[in-house]
């Protein structure tokens, strides 16, 4: 990642233009072309740098669950188990821990009752006590990246 990758993130972090052509708008904040500001989120999706790119909904606020789970997967099981978890459509992602729950995974539903029900599902599907861990309180971490 270089300085202009760090500009790109910095700059999208703050917000995204809501207009006819957004990546354009950036772009031309950044003195890049929408081509090489399209170009360079690509790149930096392809080499992990950036696992998703795409805007953050407050599923609450609509009416909708929103929760962090996570598992005791055994070790010989945990990409199976992974594979179960991520076919749910409701998993935005997981990951592995070194931690005795192990399989860590985040939830968000249209309803509270989808979200006890996927809870469960996943439960009976993976044959594991799913460990439901919703949030107390809500932080905002803004990240910054020095250029």
């Amino acid at each position: 990642m270089d300085d202009l990758d760090r500009r790109i993130i910095n700059t999208l972090q703050k917000g995204f233009p809501i207009c006819d052509a957004p990546y354009r708008r950036v772009a031309a904040s950044l003195n890049l072309t929408e081509t090489e500001l399209l170009a360079r989120l690509q790149n930096l999706l392809d080499d992990g740098t950036l696992t998703r790119f795409g805007p953050l909904y407050n599923a609450e606020q609509g009416g909708g669950a929103l929760t962090l789970a996570a598992v005791k997967a055994p070790a010989e099981r945990l990409d199976e188990i992974a594979e179960i978890i991520n076919a749910f459509p409701e998993v935005a992602h997981h990951y592995a821990r070194n931690h005795a729950l192990n399989l860590w995974f985040v939830l968000a539903t249209e309803t509270p009752e989808q979200l006890a029900k996927t809870l469960a599902a996943i439960a009976q599907q993976t044959g594991l006590t799913v460990y439901n861990l919703p949030k107390l309180k809500e932080y905002f971490v803004n990240l910054h990246l020095e250029a």
